[in-house]
């Protein structure tokens, strides 16, 4: 098992705390993995293995655990004992009223608690607001860059040419298992289509009871070919009424704020740089691995600069940046990213060599007069271009230094 130290350090301090740990991400981002590597933790450090109760929902063993009642018994069972109890729940989201049966055992106070989920409204409003202090919730993603490389070293394989490496991670995207096997482009993109079809089946339109299944298709179809483009459900819905099709902008509304809990969306607001103002409308999109647009739309030259784009986003939300995207007057900037005081601007690109890329790429942050960095990202290889205190830099080399 590959270790993710990005998780494993935020997940430490709170071994042992009366807070419940609560990692949640996509499907298959690895959240079991890590669950495992906290077990290994937690052996490590002398919890002898029968305090551990690790339960999968999604494991044929407690595949018929699906309720409260049912839940309040395995884990009564389970706990009989004297001692404390470390408790990992995997995927705890597919047992109803599981949030009850979690929030007695930490109030019997001899349970420390970590559960995972593929959902980011895994806790009920009452229950968060219950729980306030007494849970930290950390989100896991499919492997950055760094990551992906780490997955090979641990494996014995060597790191090749920077080039080669990343153009074979931005083919791959992140999720674990394709790194952690030989798999073939094509094979890859089958074994991503099923989780995105578990995501979308068994997260959406069952959990969800969704009926026009077709209509939620054509919308995330939409949402796939448009990622790092700017639009809104009004805007998607006069797409399908220009097709002779009425879609009410509500209804797509709905189906986008379905697919952000289940992380195949993440939705990035606009922030007015000069008026100092999130604004409202036309926002952006990026998906929660770039994997999920091959598999369901294959590889289109035309996707290559929204597909840079979400890599670079998803890198900047896994080392704990926010995000926004800058307007600048009638300009955009791509990203801008703040964490803990630190901040920076940036403009993504594939190359900014040509006269019109670079009016483009650099122009973009005219009049932005603060002292904070500001960079414009490449795949040309080199570094130190600069150009009226902006920096271009090489993307790869970018992404590693976060």
């Amino acid at each position: 098992m590959i270790e993710r130290p990005l998780y494993l350090k935020q997940i430490e301090p709170f071994i042992d705390k009366p807070m419940i740990k609560i990692l949640v991400g996509i499907r298959r981002a690895g959240k079991s993995s890590i669950l495992k590597q906290v077990e290994s933790i937690l052996v490590e450090r002398g919890v002898k293995e029968k305090q551990i109760i690790n339960i999968n929902f999604e494991a044929l063993e407690f595949s018929k655990i699906r309720v409260r009642e049912e839940m309040i018994d395995l884990m009564t069972e389970l706990t009989k004992g004297k001692g404390k109890y470390y408790i990992l729940l995997d995927e705890v989201q597919l047992v109803e009223g599981w949030d009850e049966v979690v929030n007695g055992l930490l109030a019997d106070g001899k349970s420390d608690i970590y559960i995972t989920g593929s959902n980011s409204k895994l806790l009920s409003s009452e229950l968060s607001t219950y729980l306030t202090g007494r849970y930290v919730e950390i989100q896991v993603y499919p492997l950055s860059f760094s990551e992906a490389l780490e997955f090979k070293k641990a494996q014995g394989i060597e790191i090749g040419d920077l080039k080669n490496e990343f153009d074979e991670y931005m083919n791959k995207g992140g999720f674990p298992i394709l790194h952690a096997f030989d798999y073939q482009l094509s094979d890859g993109d089958k074994a991503v289509e099923d989780i995105y079809t578990s995501i979308v089946y068994r997260d959406l339109i069952e959990r969800k009871k969704i009926r026009n299944t077709e209509l939620l298709g054509r919308v995330i179809e939409f949402l796939f070919d448009n990622i790092g483009n700017i639009f809104s459900a009004k805007s998607v819905s006069d797409y399908f009424k220009s097709e002779l099709r009425k879609v009410d902008p509500e209804t797509v509304y709905n189906y986008i704020e379905l697919l952000k809990e289940v992380f195949v969306i993440y939705e990035v607001k606009r922030y007015d740089l000069r008026g100092k103002a999130l604004l409202k409308t036309q926002e952006k999109y990026y998906l929660g691995d770039v994997g999920l647009l091959y598999a369901l739309s294959g590889r289109k030259d035309s996707y290559k600069n929204g597909v840079l784009e979400n890599l670079v986003f998803l890198e900047l939300i896994s080392k704990g940046y926010n995000v926004h995207i800058g307007k600048n007057q009638d300009k955009e900037i791509d990203f801008v990213a703040e964490k803990k005081g630190k901040k920076f601007y940036l403009q993504i690109a594939i190359e900014a060599s040509s006269e019109a890329a670079r009016e483009r790429e650099f122009g973009a942050f005219n009049g932005i007069d603060d002292n904070y960095p500001k960079y414009v990202l490449t795949l040309e290889n080199g570094n130190g271009d600069e150009q009226d205190g902006i920096t271009k830099r090489y993307l790869p080399e970018f992404l590693l230094e976060l």
